[in-house]
């Protein structure tokens, strides 16, 4: 009767201990999906007013509206096992599309003509720079009226002096000198190992006469 009674104690107290342990795994478990649910009770909440933010919005664009929105769904039973999926977002209708905008005008449209006052200064400009005399009828100018051949370099700083806003280089008045030379107008003389020029019999006898006439 002895070893019974201390064989049915253990059991009853191996039972016991199981029992009370499987009791507070359950009790975790429930405390566990409770939060869940409230969890997914808050998420719902949240959608649900984003839901009739974006409803309002839908009709204030003139736009319509999609399916009613659906009712809370109730709360399941300890239980039951919880649904842990998100709620749906509210889906648009395949049939329904937003109305097209009118398209905007592309065409150019045409600009109003500007005050000619860059065309008449530039205008201007091209008559002032046109009545100034050029290089060649200076180079030829300066050379009849010297009596003697001058240089390159003589003649640059003479064009320089007279006409300092035209900034005239030395090696365009070489170049002008030597296209002078090719048309007969103006004559190359060689003093040793320096080149000289002077204006040609020619240029200096109409030089002369042109002066003989003004006096």
């Amino acid at each position: 009767m002895s070893e019974n009674t201390t064989t049915s104690t253990e059991l009853t107290s191996q039972y016991t201990a199981q029992v009370t342990t499987d009791l507070e795994r359950n009790l975790k478990e429930q405390e566990r999906i409770h939060q869940e649910i409230a969890a997914l009770q808050q998420q719902l909440a949240s959608l649900q007013l984003d839901h009739s933010v974006l409803v309002n919005m839908h009709q204030a664009l003139g736009l319509t509206v999609p399916a009613a929105e659906p009712e809370p769904t109730a709360e399941p039973e300890p239980t039951a096992e919880a649904d842990t999926s998100p709620a749906p977002a509210p889906a648009k209708k395949a049939g329904t599309r937003r109305p097209r905008q009118p398209k905007k005008d592309t065409t150019p449209k045409a600009k109003a003509p500007k005050a000619p006052k860059a065309s008449t200064s530039a205008a201007a400009k091209s008559e002032a720079k046109s009545a100034e005399p050029t290089l060649v009828s200076l180079i030829r100018d300066h050379l009849a009226a010297q009596g003697e051949p001058r240089s390159t370099a003589e003649i640059a700083a003479a064009m320089g002096e007279t006409h300092p806003d035209r900034g005239i280089k030395a090696t365009v008045v070489r170049t002008t000198l030597e296209g002078l030379v090719a048309k007969g107008l103006v004559q190359r003389v060689k003093q040793g190992s320096s080149v000289y020029y002077t204006a040609s019999a020619e240029e200096q006898a109409s030089t002369d006469a042109q002066t003989d006439t003004a006096s």
